[in-house]
């Protein structure tokens, strides 16, 4: 009986959930119901899915709506209506089109127009899928008009937005935030009527009892509509079917692919390979995932022809197959890779690649995507209200004060000293918190399906272009819609890049294939960059976590540096089990210190679970879960799971069985909260090794080629560190670094021989159509031979000009800074309006002649830290003070818990809360050598000596060795204060 229901994907209007929708219905005694969102469908999926739960017949349709002025509702009558009402709704929204009065003619759907519409527009032409809807309160105005005469398009009209008083407030609120305006300032056609509300049917009923044909009308659309998916266990999966015509011609495609490409991968395949291929390949045709495999390998296959680099990676870098086509390079047999984690007969969904590219290839595969296939749409996620952000909504809307909001915002204040304003924010926010306030779009999702995208959504249009769904991916994979992860990263384009850069700087160079990994792997040149914690630039091996970790586990190959990648991740980590794994590696007595069963099953980890895999292993061979119950606990480490009723049951059976085995509770629940420890956190393998190989494709370059991969990691972002340390790397390895010269930098840096110029674009003042200029004039008309040229073929104001001289962009004049700077003053008319119209005569330039002005380094280094933002020079050169006696970094092993004075410069600084809650800091400082040392500031000196910023630091602590890699614990730090620039302010 109620026809339009809204939830809170009715964004900014709607008051609760499609859970909470059905649970309301069901205590009202309602057994069919209607959700209707807002120019919205975000909730009708996961509303079919639950509506069984609640024995409630559900019914989708789309809330047509200007602003709050509701135009028509469209009801379903089955999935055909569905898609037309989603196809109406997105062509309204990408073309941002006001919602007409009069819907269009939809074959499969219902249409009810509002009745105090219905009454304004003195509509008197109904088609036979059209009704006139009334509402409760609408009733005592219906027999006093003509329409009490239209007995068979009369409809219950009952609107559901609030359940309640408070709802109708967070309601008020909502369309207060969405109006930007104050509460007292909404105006009553924004809002909702507080009636609004679901009665129970049998007072729904009675209201409408003198009216028996309007309830008759409304239970026939109600018997008339019947909308059906699949969900979870009984999914189909609806993603695109077949990559050619038919599914034969695609496994005899796939089948050819495999045996085309197997010698490229292993020149000698043994028997494992060959057995492992095929179990694989007759796998994936029983599990109907070829054709997955297959667009997968399109895409790569089309990145490769355009000379993109690509990294797969997720749990579909387990496969034999991926591997050999291409789609990964992560070997399964060389990490014996647990291919149940790929595909087991229990998982209904397909395997996961995640694909990378480097973030200036990925639009044009996107674009591809789109182009090569029929239905192709980006997944949706839900940005929600965070509790902050909605006090300060809902602050503005009350009309506080901006102190009193900054108050509320930061939890700086006392409960019972706030007013009732301020009350209400806080109150409400909590109500709100977490409502969706607008939907994005997934970070890297793409879907590729079988029916039209509009068989299941309604699409938005965001500014790239690309349409994308209104659902996120949990009730995607529910429907059997799995999303081909699509991703762009800088460390791809720095490697890209990088090899550029080679080619033109390095001509003696031979030609480098980047995916000779197995080469890389076993240089021992590579390696021990990896030991000695060297990687800086190398893309996931570069963090001041990694380049300790490396040296305290000394790892010096691949399958070291896979395990490491894991280890790392928080849940590893935060279990103990990180220091554990660091112990069995060091020193192998301690492996037998190891539970037999578990060292049995994971020999290679010594015991411990560092991957995804191990979760499923453990839980297979220890505790005897079926690999199928074994994959919903990796599933429930996502959390995506965890609070589902499979997995709590799950739980329960790895306790009974643990104990029916005979195991000690204690070590049943220490394996068990390892398992819960990882949390989401934990890699796949493969995920792991696809990292660890797209890390030694950057060593390889860091190892043969530092100054130009250098280069690349400025020219496309830098990574962990600041472009000012990276500059220091470069510097590290034997390069020169220069400042920008508009004879020769470009807009992005540049290297020549060893000669690093830095680009334009590091000005930060510099405006960039004064590059685009300076460059295009130059690249045309050759290169600026003096100050008076520049002027003269370059229009630039003075304040522009004298940026590039104070950089000493100019230095090709033999001039100083201070001469070109007088000389700009007087050849400058700085008042004078410049036009970009070329001059038909070269004006007479006047020569003045001055003074000698000499600069300083020191003032070099001011102008550059204001301008670029860094000196070039050593911030040692800069300190006003002398040092006293003091070690080096290099030193640190010799002083093991002594106390040593160290002096550095920051390199990077990051908090870290303990246990119990209380900040601590871990620093990592360069010394004057260059060499990095690392320091830990614990909770007594945190706040007492704080870190002020990028200089010269004076640490003093104690020498501590956590497997022979020290860091200084400190008892004060002191930043050192730099000369002061000579010319005052400037």
């Amino acid at each position: 009986m109620y026809l339009n229901c809204h939830t809170y994907y009715s964004l900014r209007f709607g008051t609760f959930s499609e859970t909470e929708l059905l649970e309301l219905a069901q205590g009202q005694g309602v057994q069919t119901l209607v959700l209707t969102d807002i120019n919205n469908t975000s909730a009708c999926l996961n509303f079919i899915r639950k509506a069984s739960d609640y024995n409630i017949k559900p019914i989708v349709g789309i809330d047509f709506r200007n602003g709050a002025k509701q135009q028509f509702v469209g009801i379903a009558k089955n999935n055909s209506g569905f898609q037309e009402l989603n196809a109406l709704s997105s062509s309204y929204s990408h073309n941002k089109q006001t919602i007409p009065n009069q819907a269009p003619e939809l074959k499969d759907v219902y249409i009810i127009y509002p009745f105090e519409a219905v009454l304004e527009q003195d509509k008197t032409d109904f088609k036979s899928h059209e009704f006139i809807g009334v509402s409760v309160a609408e009733l005592r105005k219906l027999p006093f008009t003509k329409y009490i005469q239209y007995t068979d398009k009369l409809v219950v009209q009952q609107q559901v937005t609030v359940r309640n008083k408070r709802d109708f407030n967070a309601h008020r609120l909502l369309r207060a935030i969405d109006n930007n305006t104050l509460l007292s300032k909404l105006q009553k056609t924004e809002e909702c009527n507080p009636d609004d509300v679901m009665l129970p049917l049998s007072d729904l009923e009675q209201a409408f009892a003198a009216f028996p044909f309007i309830i008759e009308n409304t239970k026939q659309i109600l018997e008339q509509c019947h909308i059906h998916f699949t969900f979870g266990a009984n999914r189909i999966s609806q993603n695109q079917q077949t990559y050619l015509d038919t599914k034969a011609e695609d496994f005899e495609y796939l089948e050819k692919l495999c045996k085309e490409k197997l010698s490229k991968r292993y020149s000698q395949p043994s028997a494992k390979v060959k057995t492992r291929l095929q179990t694989e390949l007759q796998t994936i045709k029983a599990m109907d995932f070829v054709s997955y495999f297959l667009i997968n390998y399109d895409i790569i296959s089309y990145a490769k022809s355009q000379g993109y680099i690509h990294v797969g990676r997720g749990s579909g870098a387990n496969s034999i197959v991926a591997y050999i086509i291409g789609i990964t390079d992560v070997d399964p047999i060389e990490l014996d890779l647990y291919f149940e984690r790929f595909i087991n007969p229990f998982r209904a969904s397909p395997p996961d690649f995640d694909i990378d590219f480097s973030w200036k290839d990925r639009e044009d595969i996107t674009q591809y995507i789109f182009k090569r296939f029929n239905n192709v749409v980006l997944l949706a996620t839900y940005n929600t209200f965070k509790y902050r952000a909605v006090v300060r909504e809902l602050g503005k809307v009350f009309g506080l004060p901006k102190e009193e909001i900054d108050k509320l915002a930061a939890d700086k204040y006392q409960t019972q000293t706030l007013d009732e304003m301020s009350s209400l924010v806080i109150k409400y926010s909590k109500l709100i918190q977490g409502f969706p306030n607008h939907l994005s779009v997934h970070s890297c999702g793409i879907l590729i399906l079988q029916e039209p995208i509009h068989y299941y959504s309604a699409t938005d249009l965001p500014p790239k272009g690309f349409p994308t769904v209104q659902f996120d991916m949990i009730i995607a994979e529910d429907t059997g819609i799995f999303k081909f992860d699509i991703l762009g990263q800088r460390g791809l384009a720095k490697i890209k890049e990088a090899i550029e850069i080679i080619q033109y700087n390095r001509t003696e160079a031979p030609p480098i294939d980047i995916t000779q990994v197995e080469q890389f792997k076993k240089d021992p040149n590579i390696n021990a960059l990896l030991k000695s914690g060297r990687a800086i630039g190398a893309y996931y091996v570069e963090s001041p976590a990694m380049r300790g970790l490396m040296q305290k586990l000394q790892t010096q190959d691949y399958i070291g540096l896979v395990a490491a990648s894991s280890i790392i991740r928080p849940g590893v980590s935060s279990s103990g089990m990180k220091q554990e794994y660091i112990k069995r590696q060091r020193f192998p007595e301690t492996r037998k210190q190891a539970n037999p069963k578990l060292l049995e099953i994971m020999p290679e980890t010594y015991g411990i679970m560092v991957y995804q895999e191990d979760v499923l292993k453990v839980a297979n061979q220890f505790a005897d879960l079926t690999l199928g119950e074994a994959d919903v606990l990796r599933r429930g480490m996502s959390g995506k799971f965890r609070s589902r009723a499979e997995f709590v049951a799950v739980e329960e059976k790895f306790i009974n069985n643990c104990k029916a085995k005979g195991y000690t509770d204690e070590l049943t629940m220490t394996v068990w909260n390892q398992i819960k420890s990882f949390a989401g956190y934990a890699f796949a393998k493969g995920h792991s090794a696809s990292y660890a190989v797209e890390s030694y494709q950057s060593l390889f370059l860091k190892c043969y080629y530092p100054l130009e991969f250098m280069v690349a990691v400025l020219n496309n972002g830098g990574g962990f560190y600041s472009a000012e340390h990276y500059i220091h790397e470069a510097t590290m390895w034997g390069a020169e670094v220069q400042a920008p010269c508009i004879n020769t930098s470009e807009h992005y840096n540049i290297i020549k021989g060893k000669t690093i110029y830095l680009g334009l674009g590091y000005l930060k003042s510099l405006e960039s159509l004064v590059v685009k200029r300076l460059l295009t004039e130059r690249n045309f008309n050759g290169e600026f031979t003096s100050l008076a040229d520049v002027i003269d073929r370059v229009t630039i104001s003075i304040e522009q000009l004298t940026i590039l001289i104070r950089i000493d962009a100019l230095r090709f004049t033999g001039q100083p800074k201070t001469e070109l700077l007088w000389q700009a003053i007087f050849k400058c008319n700085a008042n004078k309006a410049k036009t970009p119209q070329a001059k038909l005569f070269k004006p007479q330039q006047k020569t003045f002649v001055l003074p000698s002005l000499k600069t300083s380094n020191i003032e070099d280094a001011h102008d550059q830290m204001e301008l670029l933002g860094f000196p070039l020079c050593s911030y040692f050169d800069l300190i006003n003070e002398s040092l006293q006696p003091h070690i080096k970094a290099k030193e640190l092993k010799q002083y093991i818990n002594k106390k040593v004075l160290l002096y550095g410069v920051l390199v990077n600084t990051r908090f870290h809360k303990t246990s119990q809650g209380k900040r601590i800091r871990f620093c990592t400082f360069t010394d004057q050598d260059g060499h990095y040392f690392d320091t830990v500031h614990f909770t007594k000196v945190v706040h007492q000596y704080p870190i002020h910023g990028i200089g010269v630091y004076a640490c003093y602590g104690t020498v501590t060795s956590d497997f022979d890699f020290c860091s200084l614990d400190i008892i004060w730090s002191r930043k050192l204060e730099v000369i002061g620039d000579p010319r005052g302010s400037v």
